[in-house]
């Protein structure tokens, strides 16, 4: 774990040594700050319909970001040749792995944290639950750590950027859209593809300030996954 951390600490300086991270934070913070700003000022909506907005607009802004902060993850390494230097350090490929994402994930940790500002600003003239705000920044955040991990994935794949982010949009594009297959197959695959939809039913409870099991252990299954096939990716290149 040590030296998962170390990696990681490397990952995250390199964030704020490159215009990447400030341009990402900042252009995510904006667009939710504009959103906010729409729904929750210009539209007569009840407080907690505004908060569950607010995360609904949040969620895309956050996935979008989550892929951009992790385009670069390996394939900037391996485009500028320093991914050589980690293969022949006395590290295994998890911990490359399991570094890079927990610096990802703390940039969109990060980015979370500046907008809890704005679900506050909802008490001057309203009220709404503590409980519904703390259930969706954990959504945001499961949301959040299953999009670094595809982008991971993706990042693990090619030696482009741009390919990582089109292949890691192209993922979660397919996850997605899974609830709009579902009416085109029927029961009881209708349930199962439902049930696999990235956003429509597995972040739906956390917008409104449900917590669903269903729904936090989907989004850590599929964070695993990508990360075990992100990992499984190096270690064949490693030794070709």
């Amino acid at each position: 774990m040590r030296v998962a951390l170390l990696i990681a600490r490397r990952e995250a300086s390199s964030y704020f040594r490159s215009p990447i991270g400030a341009v990402v934070l900042s252009g995510a913070l904006l667009v939710i700050g504009i959103l906010f700003y729409w729904k929750g000022l210009t539209e007569k909506l009840l407080s907690s319909e505004v908060l569950s907005e607010f995360f609904y607009s949040s969620s895309g802004v956050v996935m979008v970001a989550s892929l951009f902060l992790s385009m670069r993850l390996v394939a900037e390494e391996r485009q500028t040749g320093t991914l050589t230097l980690l293969n022949t350090a006395p590290v295994t490929d998890a911990q490359i792995v399991a570094g890079k994402f927990l610096a990802a994930f703390g940039m969109v940790a990060t980015l979370t944290a500046l907008t809890v500002y704005m679900p506050l600003l909802i008490f001057v003239n309203g009220k709404v639950s503590l409980g519904h705000i703390a259930v969706g920044y954990g959504g945001l955040l499961l949301i959040g750590a299953a999009c670094v991990a595809i982008g991971l994935f993706a990042s693990a794949l090619t030696e482009s950027q741009v390919v990582a982010v089109v292949v890691s949009g192209g993922i979660i594009a397919a996850l997605i859209l899974q609830w709009i297959l579902a009416k085109a197959v029927d029961p009881p695959f209708d349930s199962f593809l439902v049930n696999l939809a990235f956003h429509h039913t597995n972040f739906r409870p956390f917008q409104q300030g449900i917590l669903e099991l269903q729904g936090v252990a989907y989004y850590l299954a599929v964070a695993f996954l990508f990360l075990l096939g992100a990992t499984k990716v190096l270690e064949a290149r490693r030794w070709k």
